[in-house]
């Protein structure tokens, strides 16, 4: 008995589910903190504190376009 539900268990657990197939929506918030986090990182190691609150702006900048282009891109596929 035993055995025979660590096999359904088992079974059902390797079936892919339905939600896997779906896309998934490009993520506003998620495209803009990468940008940010990246941006300062990389403002900071070129010019200091300064460079980072520059690298910071243009980051969350550039994430922006990053949600705009898959987005748009999005639209177009369907």
């Amino acid at each position: 008995m035993v055995l025979l539900l660590a096999a359904i268990f088992l079974v059902v657990s390797l079936a892919p589910s339905a939600d896997a197939q779906r896309r998934r929506r490009p993520s506003k918030t998620k495209n803009i903190a990468v940008g940010t986090a990246v941006g300062a990182v990389g403002g900071a190691l070129i010019g200091g504190r300064k460079g980072a609150l520059i690298g910071a702006g243009a980051g969350a900048g550039a994430g922006y376009g990053v949600y705009k282009y898959k987005t748009r891109k999005r639209r177009r596929g369907r």
